[in-house]
């Protein structure tokens, strides 16, 4: 039977989509080619904001529209976080949720003999251990990603995600060797760490996340080490001092701001101020020159005033971030936002987010045109066209190259030689 995976939302369900996959390929399945049929889907949903559901929803009547007859799978944080409302979407025949991620191939063979509708949604219970999943290779990419932390202790007032994923545990230290021993041997070069709270990694042995960039760093073959999103507060100075010294660190920093307003933090349960978030990002750009900071920022949070908006408004244009993903709060059941006073209309989120995405464009194009002439080594990903291939510096600037070599995988050196609003354009250096 031919399987086909449909992922949505973060890197981690991105590495726990290649995980299944490759669970699945080991015992005789196969993954189905673009525009083949499958036999079974298998959507890896995400809930982060009431748009994500929309999507899964429609992922997953697409998928059955696509693939008559195939077996629909719908897993992940959306089933976790919103069971009812995930059982009453009749399209899936298997519901899993972040729990028993194990289940998925006696789920199936279940589903296949009785023909049985399967709800497998476990609770998630204190003590858990971190799930032993591991991947060697990424089907169509030049990166590999490695989930090293799962679940959350936060509590953020707008956030779903910790009953999605449960408390924070983390991959033992020398299961990241070894897997990214493995992946360096399948030929990657760049390998981005990943979790749901990475800044928590190691907190049950007494371990810090420094402990896993500097294992990582030191296996042979991986050129570059990259880390996702990011708690601003996790940064201390001796925290970045450590990892401004490992050279395979990407400068590039996802330090997740959500507004730059101190009462809006306040009100989200957010544990810094605009200033102390100021002094963070001041210390990441004198550790790591040409560092690339990039965010989120939420617009119309609970509450949120004109003024508070404005803010924020100002606050993030004064730190000038290389890349913004703006976004304007969602009402999540379950959280204590979602019976806060004061929720601000929809339209008026809709006119915040205009103008700070216009803001984050600037900064945008800013932070692009400031690496104009620049030499940079570019980890290239696919020919966009014939004869351009696109890639990515360390910093995570987008650079298109031409050029008649094949440089899908390849690590070159590239003169950045023009900046458009969306990516830079570079000529590549003599070897």
């Amino acid at each position: 039977m031919n399987v086909k995976f449909f992922t949505l939302g973060c890197k981690v369900n991105q590495y726990e989509s290649e995980a299944m996959l490759s669970a699945l390929l080991e015992h005789g399945f196969t993954e189905a080619s673009r525009g083949e049929s499958a036999d079974v889907v298998v959507v890896n949903s995400c809930t982060v904001t009431a748009e994500s559901d929309r999507k899964v929803r429609q992922v997953l009547r697409r998928a059955k529209k696509d693939n008559p007859g195939a077996v629909a799978v719908l897993t992940g944080c959306m089933v976790q976080a919103f069971p009812s409302e995930s059982e009453a979407l009749q399209e899936a025949d298997i519901l899993l949720g972040t729990v028993n991620r194990a289940h998925l191939l006696p789920d199936l063979l279940r589903f296949l003999e009785t023909r049985e509708r399967v709800v497998d949604i476990a609770p998630h219970e204190d003590g858990e251990v971190f799930e032993p999943l591991s991947v060697a290779s990424f089907s169509g990419h030049t990166r590999a990603f490695l989930k090293i932390e799962d679940g959350c202790n936060r509590f953020c007032a707008y956030c779903i995600i910790p009953y999605a994923r449960g408390r924070v545990r983390s991959k033992p230290l020398e299961d990241i060797r070894r897997e990214v021993e493995r992946l360096a041997e399948n030929g990657y070069k760049e390998v981005v760490l990943t979790g749901i709270n990475l800044s928590a990694y190691g907190t049950e042995f007494d371990l810090h996340l420094c402990d896993a960039v500097e294992a990582a760093c030191d296996v042979p073959g991986i050129e570059r080490v990259r880390l996702g999103s990011l708690e601003p507060e996790a940064l201390s100075p001796d925290v970045i001092r450590r990892m401004a010294a490992e050279d395979k660190l990407c400068p590039q920093f996802h330090l997740s701001l959500q507004s730059g307003c101190d009462a809006t933090l306040r009100r989200m349960n957010r544990h810094y101020t605009a200033e102390e978030y100021r002094e963070i990002v001041e210390n990441l750009r004198v550790a790591f020159p040409n560092a690339a900071i990039t965010t989120d920022i939420m617009v119309g949070f609970a509450g949120e005033t004109e003024a508070e908006f404005m803010e924020s408004l100002q606050f993030a244009q004064e730190i000038g971030f290389a890349r913004t993903h703006v976004f304007a709060y969602s009402r999540r059941p379950g959280t204590r936002a979602y019976s806060m006073p004061e929720q601000v209309p929809n339209s008026e989120k809709e006119r915040r987010s205009r103008k700070m995405i216009e803001i984050s464009a600037e900064s945008q194009r800013a932070f692009f045109a400031l690496q104009v002439g620049l030499d940079e080594k570019v980890l290239f990903e696919e020919e966009i066209s014939p004869g351009v291939y696109s890639g990515y510096t360390a910093n995570y600037t987008p650079v298109y190259v031409e050029s008649t070599e094949a440089l899908a995988g390849a690590i070159r050196s590239v003169r950045i030689a023009r900046a458009e609003p969306e990516r830079c354009f570079g000529v590549l250096l003599p070897e």
